[in-house]
């Protein structure tokens, strides 16, 4: 059987659940605060999101809308307790793409990242930057990697842990560009800013509206992102691919969830709600000024959007070698 398709009955079930559960806790929804899980530390890309919409989703829904941070285990923390939440969406997960990226990667994980969870809206997709510590003699992509190949282990870069996104783009950049770096894993994408902020670590891939008032004064140094084409928000900032590694390609994402057999009018009222409070005007051109797509859909597409990164970067973890616990 192959990767693509041990998924699919779980991509049948996980689409199925949206039209599934019982009629109890449906009327009236919602009747008391929404708890949004955010499974990384305060300050990070997922954490940003959250609490940019999270007033206007309120606004909405009538009702307070609380962030929880829960950073630990690449997410894996924050993202069990909405699996195992009562399926009544009160309680949401902002998912981050480490969500798919590492599920084909952990040897044992507390839940199904695809059957244990009811896809409720994607929200953005964005191109991680690649940032670099000045003290880094190198201003362009070409310049970092020769100065990487002439020093080979005495860099650092910065993850938000083992299989998360930061991790496996970094992973196949070195792989691609034939350098040699030191992993050092973090919490969150905070603590990898503030770590390379003090030149703990010398490189990492992070979200650019999370990271962008350290590069715009010149704190750390945006040298290309990771997208296929240049960003209307930023034309002077290059691909990594245009810049001397070809078809280097990686986007993250970040969407809204919740546990599995939420009742189908939930989930349809927050993926509702979720796409107008993403869409509203300056909400949208604050997103896309920062160098995100606004890509707010339908649950059934970023259903199909999971099982793809799943296998996608699943196959390119398991030749790297990377195995979680």
């Amino acid at each position: 059987m192959t990767v693509r398709t041990r998924w699919i009955p779980a991509l049948a079930a996980c689409v199925s659940c949206l039209f599934s559960g019982a009629a109890s806790g449906q009327d009236g929804y919602p009747n008391r605060p929404v708890r949004v899980i955010v499974p990384f530390a305060p300050g990070g890309g997922s954490d940003v999101l959250a609490r940019l919409l999270g007033p206007r989703l309120a606004e909405r829904l009538g009702q307070p809308v609380v962030v929880d941070n829960r950073p630990a285990a690449s997410g894996v923390v924050g993202a069990d307790l909405v699996a195992k939440a009562n399926p009544d969406g009160y309680t949401l997960l902002l998912v981050f793409s480490t969500h798919a990226q590492s599920a084909q990667l952990f040897e044992r994980l507390p839940f199904d990242p695809i059957k244990d969870f009811a896809p409720i809206t994607l929200v953005i997709t964005t191109p991680p930057g690649m940032l670099l510590h000045p003290a880094v003699p190198a201003k362009t992509v070409k310049e970092f990697i020769a100065y990487a190949r002439a020093n080979p282990g005495k860099l650092n870069y910065g993850s938000s842990g083992p299989g998360s996104s930061p991790h496996l783009i970094t992973e196949l950049f070195k792989s691609m560009a034939g350098i040699q770096m030191t992993h050092v894993p973090y919490k969150g994408v905070a603590p990898i800013i503030v770590a390379q902020l003090g030149n703990e670590v010398q490189f990492s891939f992070a979200n650019l509206f999370s990271t962008e008032g350290h590069w715009k004064s010149g704190r750390l140094r945006l040298v290309a992102h990771s997208g296929t084409k240049r960003l209307d928000a930023l034309p002077e900032v290059p691909t990594i691919a245009e810049s001397g590694v070809p078809g280097f390609e990686a986007y993250i994402w970040y969407g809204y969830m919740s546990a599995a057999k939420t009742p189908r009018p939930i989930v349809e009222r927050l993926n509702k709600d979720i796409n107008a409070v993403a869409n509203l005007p300056e909400i949208r051109k604050l997103l896309v000024s920062q160098g995100n797509e606004v890509a707010a859909g339908t649950p059934q597409a970023f259903a199909e959007l999971v099982v793809t990164e799943a296998n996608k970067w699943g196959a390119l973890g398991r030749k790297l070698g990377v195995k979680l616990d």
